[in-house]
């Protein structure tokens, strides 16, 4: 249990001290946020607000990882999940900075790197027995062997849960909020009594390091933000999420920890069917955290409220998890 607080205390002072250190030479670089068109008006002034501060969490959870696990199997297959994303993060954030393209990678560009880096997740991870073709139902014991049809569910969930998570990232410290509670469920789900996963120990150390590098974090992502932390830092903590979920064989209970991240994802699917079929938006603006913002709730007001959902949810989660072992 102490390994688990030194971990995160050890990413949250890397994180701390990295952070400041960065905005300068961010700012200094001109690598500043551009904000659409299509946004809230508001966030206009947001704009040259120094990004890609997502390098600095993943350096000190990855740090953090190497001093409290080792260069172990469970360490590297741990970073090959979230590494692989946010690595895809930082070149789509160094084409809209550097290359002064706003959208970055194109999007058939950035879903053939995705699922590069899904299956060699996929192939690692099996390889080194984090997880097999089988996945839980959460709430029961039941376990369902997928067989061939793992790969792509797996490759399908990791996809779709790194661009939820990237899809939350919209206003101050929301992504930053939302998945330090998230990451205080898989550190909780992996201590458990009678878990058997294969890398529990590594888990719920990286687990640990998530929740300590986002509080580092959110020093300076908060409102009002300082920095941001880009396709680097959502794409790594997307990968963060899909890897303990799968490592856990428990992926479908992301749907409940997650919620914020399925509504965020679901929210913008809907605004684009609903206006391609009907010519009609349900939402004042998505994704969903936008159309709140449009309603008149204040940034703070937003990441509070997701946040207590966040952990309501989570400890449904975590009953769920508890019921399967």
């Amino acid at each position: 249990m102490n390994k688990l607080w030194y971990a995160s205390l050890v990413a949250f002072i890397i994180t701390a001290v990295i952070t400041p250190i960065a905005i300068p030479i961010l700012r200094k670089w001109k690598f500043g946020q551009s904000i659409r068109d299509i946004g809230p008006s508001w966030h206009k002034s947001k704009a040259g607000t120094p990004t890609m501060g997502g390098i600095a969490f993943a350096a000190g959870i990855a740090a953090a990882m190497l001093i409290f696990n080792g260069l172990t199997n469970g360490t590297l297959i741990i970073l090959t999940g979230s590494i692989g994303c946010g690595l895809i993060g930082f070149l789509d954030d160094y084409i809209k900075i550097a290359l002064k393209r706003n959208l970055g990678l194109r999007s058939w560009q950035k879903l053939v790197l995705q699922l590069i880096a899904a299956i060699v997740f996929i192939i690692v991870g099996m390889g080194m027995g984090a997880f097999d073709s089988s996945i839980v139902i959460p709430f029961t014991n039941i376990t369902i062997d997928l067989g061939l049809w793992y790969m792509p569910f797996a490759i399908f969930f990791i996809l779709g849960t790194t661009n939820a998570v990237n899809l939350t990232d919209g206003v101050d410290g929301l992504a930053s909020s939302v998945t330090a509670v998230i990451m205080i469920f898989f550190c909780a789900s992996a201590l458990i009594p009678g878990v058997a996963y294969p890398y529990s120990e590594g888990m719920s150390l990286f687990a640990a390091a998530c929740i300590g590098g986002l509080l580092g974090f959110l020093l300076y992502n908060s409102y009002p933000a300082k920095i941001f932390m880009g396709d680097t830092g959502s794409l790594f903590l997307g990968g963060a999420v899909a890897t303990l979920a799968l490592m856990m064989k428990n992926p479908l209970i992301v749907v409940i920890a997650g919620f914020v991240y399925f509504i965020e994802a679901l929210s913008v699917i809907i605004q684009v069917a609903s206006f391609k079929l009907t010519g009609k938006r349900v939402f004042k603006m998505s994704p969903i955290h936008h159309h709140f913002e449009m309603c008149g709730w204040s940034e703070v007001k937003i990441v509070s409220v997701f946040s207590i959902v966040c952990g309501i949810l989570s400890l449904v989660a975590y009953y769920g998890v508890y019921l399967s072992v």
